[in-house]
């Protein structure tokens, strides 16, 4: 970009007639205005928290000349005003921004009542029903939609004064409501414990922007609860202590002094514990560590407890079940089943086709036929789902069957109102983190037994803690650990590999003879990984085995990050199978559109929608500023600025996708992904694909990850409680 001459700073007022561009995250934006004493339109590039097409800006900038975009106004200073001329204010209405409004209702509203509009919709938004097609319900949106665009913008403005993006306003809106820009005020530091996506970081810009010094105890107590945060996304329930320390002084830049005073206030309040871990002194968050040993106390109370059901003869049980099902059980199997009807808590682990399921239907089937009662649950809707399907009887999410309350934010089902069963089996469970498992547990009437079934060999929880592992290495509670692959799932190539990864051995990566549902795909480096896995997914896996590139075909990566990871390949998937039209909406640094695979990122009580939930954009309504899209045959309506929830889904993390099935499989395995490389992680993957699996990528890294067992020891203390 070149300066015009000498460019001395002018100032521009005029009106928005469209914004090109604006990033919600730094405010950055391309507008074009219709200028006083320009002809044609002005092309202006400026920062504002918040603009929209209508409004009137007043700039101060210099002329540039770009080699692509020809003569611009590069504004230093830019300021908005509500628009005043009928153009502007019909233009600002139907940007979408305020919901029941759109291009058609602003020509009608602005049309009734001219310049007065802002007027009446403030003080009397009864005479918008004057307008043709207003009723009550859109009369009450408009309202609501008018007062929260106010709250919006003033938090837009604070963040921005403070150096900070706006991309969250909506967030910190729906967190705070009227009292937001307050809330930030007095203690920034809310914002990196109540906002997903708002760290630590940005909250210190705007305390140091408010004047808050580095030393303050605030930032200091703030920095010690975000590291411990931090290490809850790694699985963690707590830190050693020294860890903490240094950790907190990388954040915070302070004396480890200052933060060992921090460190005390914060053990007085409760709001961290001391505790010691095998052999090191670690800090919990009090409600993890609480729940660790709550999660504790319920198996001893479970487990204490008579057996609900009377003494159960397995020598005649078990052949009725084998005659009813016309199957003949292995010895392993047999035993056990009986292990099972006499057991008041039990844990079935092992990996795919050793017989799990047939073990569990069989259980089922015994205690139904002598009317014991029966619940079944699993952590994820497709992991209940799949349950259904095999045993032929309801299986809920965790959620759901302990009736999540949205308005008093907990479940309704606890220990003061159990769930009524005399057995409860949990599938899935190495998903299953501290906090879900204690609510669970708690539910869990006293005489009721307990059936826990899961790999141990896959990946432990997204949320803190390793349960399913602590419970089995205390050594607590009976144990089945199934190795043997029968007969007819070893067959499956995928069943082969899986279990060859597992014991450490490199898996055949050789080209099959004939169909088989496993294959390897070499590719030397991510330049030739991308194209290879895109027309796999769009064309070569659809055209020879008949799969719905969108529906049926997952692409799960070990990291999200780099050239081959879930980020950029989404990029190219959505590019290449489902290209955008008219009907989008941009947010987040993402591109939505009707027909797109996306998934929820975190759990949403309100919406009823969790973690991993995979859905499909049905439409995206630009005048309500709704995107509606379908979980499971459930239609379910996000506002633009909830965006932030969903990522698109045509490649996703392994992490992501455990509890899932998924009719075909593609992961790429580079040593790029060095960092992820574990035999765990490469396992879990495979064993998600129910028809086809296909490695992409280097043989080198598919037996890096092999070979490497590290997956890091997770700090908790539950099997100490237990044990």
């Amino acid at each position: 970009m070149k300066p015009q001459g000498d460019s001395p700073t002018e100032v521009l007022a005029g009106l928005v007639e469209r914004v090109t561009f604006h990033n919600s995250e730094n405010g950055f934006c391309v507008l074009r205005v219709k200028a006083r004493g320009h002809r044609d339109l002005v092309t202006t590039v400026g920062h504002a928290a918040m603009i929209s097409a209508g409004e009137w800006i007043t700039a101060s900038g210099i002329w540039l000349n770009d080699r692509t975009h020809g003569l611009q106004f590069k504004a230093h200073f830019l300021r908005t005003s509500a628009p005043s001329t009928v153009d502007g204010i019909e233009k600002y209405l139907g940007s979408g921004m305020i919901r029941g409004i759109g291009p058609v209702y602003a020509k009608r509203l602005v049309k009734a009542f001219g310049k007065d509009v802002f007027d009446i919709i403030e003080e009397n938004p009864d005479r918008l029903r004057e307008v043709a097609g207003i009723g009550p319900m859109r009369a009450a949106k408009i309202t609501a939609g008018w007062a929260d665009q106010k709250v919006i913008r003033e938090i837009m403005v604070f963040l921005h004064q403070h150096g900070v993006g706006t991309a969250r306003a909506v967030r910190i809106f729906k967190a705070y409501g009227t009292v937001a820009v307050q809330v930030m005020s007095e203690n920034p530091y809310r914002l990196a414990k109540d906002i997903r996506g708002i760290g630590f970081r940005t909250a210190d810009v705007i305390a140091e922007k408010l004047g808050i010094e580095k030393t303050a105890m605030i930032r200091v107590r703030a920095g010690i609860s975000f590291a411990l945060t931090e290490a809850l996304g790694d699985g963690h329930c707590g830190l050693p202590r020294a860890e903490l320390i240094r950790l907190a002084g990388k954040l915070l830049e302070v004396p480890a002094s200052l933060i060992d005073s921090a460190l005390q206030e914060e053990l007085a309040e409760e709001t961290v514990t001391a505790d010691r871990v095998r052999d090191a002194d670690c800090i919990f968050l009090t409600g993890l560590y609480l729940a660790e040993r709550g999660i504790s106390e319920h198996v001893k109370r479970i487990r204490a407890g008579a057996l609900p059901w009377p003494e159960i003869d397995a020598d005649k049980a078990l052949p009725w079940i084998e005659q009813k099902t016309g199957l003949t059980l292995a010895a392993g199997q047999a035993e056990a089943i009986r292990l099972a009807l006499r057991s008041k808590l039990m844990v079935i682990t092992g990996g795919p086709g050793v017989g799990k399921t047939t073990i569990v239907n069989s259980i089922l089937r015994i205690l139904d036929a002598k009317n014991v009662k029966l619940l079944l649950c699993a952590p994820t809707g497709r992991a209940a789902k799949r349950m259904s399907e095999a045993t032929g009887m309801e299986a809920k999410t965790i959620h759901r069957l302990l009736e999540f309350d949205p308005k008093a934010f907990g479940f309704k089902r606890n220990d003061e109102n159990p769930l009524d069963c005399d057995l409860l089996v949990i599938d899935e469970s190495s998903m299953v983190d501290v906090l879900l498992m204690q609510s669970l547990l708690k539910a869990v009437p006293s005489n009721a037994a307990l059936l826990i079934v899961g790999d141990i060999d896959q990946l432990p929880s997204v949320g803190p803690g390793q349960v399913l592992a602590d419970i089995i290495g205390s050594g607590a509670v009976p144990v089945v650990r199934l190795t043997e692959v029968f007969r007819q799932a070893a067959q499956s190539k995928i069943i082969t590999t899986a279990h060859a990864i597992n014991a450490g051995r490199l898996p055949d990566l050789g080209k099959p003879d004939g169909e088989a549902d496993f294959y390897f795909v070499p590719a030397a480096d991510p330049e030739q990984a991308v194209p290879r896995i895109v027309e796999l997914v769009a064309k070569r896996i659809p055209q020879r085995f008949g799969f719905d590139p969108i529906k049926d075909i997952q692409v799960l990566c070990p990291m999200n990050r780099g050239g081959v990871g879930a980020r950029s390949l989404n990029i190219e998937l959505q590019a290449a199978l489902n290209p955008a039209g008219e009907k989008r909406v941009e947010r987040f640094g993402w591109t939505f559109a009707p027909g797109d695979k996306v998934m929820q990122i975190e759990n949403d009580y309100d919406k009823d929608v969790y973690n991993g939930d995979i859905g499909m954009i049905e439409d995206v309504d630009l005048d309500e500023g709704e995107v509606a899209v379908d979980f499971d045959g459930r239609t379910v309506a996000f506002l633009f600025g909830e965006l932030d929830t969903l990522v698109p889904a045509y490649a996703a993390t392994i992490h992501k996708s455990q509890g899932s099935e998924y009719p075909a499989v593609v992961i790429p395995v580079m040593t790029q992904h060095y960092a992820m490389l574990q035999r765990n992680l490469i396992y879990t993957g495979v064993t998600r694909g129910k028809k086809l699996v296909v490695l992409v990528g280097q043989k080198k890294a598919v037996a890096i990850a092999v070979k490497n067992v590290s997956g890091r020891q997770r700090w908790s203390k539950l099997d100490e409680w237990l044990a």
